[in-house]
């Protein structure tokens, strides 16, 4: 038995790109499961699931079912410890939760103007002054989680970890809609989204095509960065 993983659109879900990667970045087999998000299959495809009714969502080898991205990450965490998909250093291991944990929370100005699409990047997108907070809000939260690792790599904590799995959406965010940052968290964008995995599940997104864009803003738009 493995692991059954139900995903929604892989363009525009940005929590099932979460999902998927705490998988596919550390080596832990499953089985994934397209749900129809703009379908409006959704309903149905989770029914075996109940009372799990968004994406991702998990069922386990031995059946059990788990719903919300934070309880996947804890459930593999405890399964798979070996996998170290949190830092290994007990205050760097705090620091990456909370920083999961106000991911899953906060910053709804972001996500509610700035909804992930990986097809290209909006020229002209204006961010609210809510957004800007947002934006200044996880810089911070990046730099705090560097001064208490002392990471010296590209990514949060020094190794990979599902602090960096939390952020990827938000640094395709960011690229997307053309959100001015520091040339530190560019980087750090940078770094996330030309991962292989991050590729690799773009490539996959253009299997499937939506006709209206759910996300059209009626901006310009210039071709994803090649980040390859």
């Amino acid at each position: 038995m493995t692991y059954d993983l139900f995903i929604g659109d892989r363009m525009f879900s940005s929590w099932s790109l979460r999902g998927w990667l705490m998988f596919e970045k550390f080596d832990i087999p499953c089985q994934t499961h397209l749900v129809g998000l703009y379908s409006g299959t959704m309903a149905d495809d989770l029914a075996p699931l109940a009372p799990a009714r968004l994406v991702p969502a998990l069922r386990t080898p031995d059946g059990t079912v788990i719903g919300e991205s934070l309880a996947i990450a804890e459930t593999l965490a405890e399964r798979h410890p070996s996998a170290n998909l949190w830092p290994t250093d007990p205050a760097a291991r705090a620091t990456a939760r909370w920083l999961c944990a106000e991911m899953t929370a906060g910053f709804g100005a972001l996500r509610d103007a700035c909804p992930m699409q990986l097809q290209y990047c909006h020229v002209g997108f204006q961010p609210s002054k809510a957004v800007q907070s947002d934006l200044a809000r996880i810089e911070t939260l990046w730099d705090h989680a560097r001064n208490v690792s002392g990471s010296k790599t590209p990514y949060l904590f020094g190794e990979y970890t599902l602090a960096d799995v939390f952020y990827t959406p938000i640094a395709a965010r960011i690229v997307g809609y053309g959100l001015s940052v520091s040339d530190a968290a560019s980087a750090y964008c940078s770094t996330l989204l030309s991962d292989v995995a991050v590729l690799k599940w773009r490539q996959a997104a253009f299997d499937v095509t939506y006709k209206p864009d759910p996300y059209a803003l009626g901006l310009p738009n210039t071709p994803w960065p090649d980040f390859e």
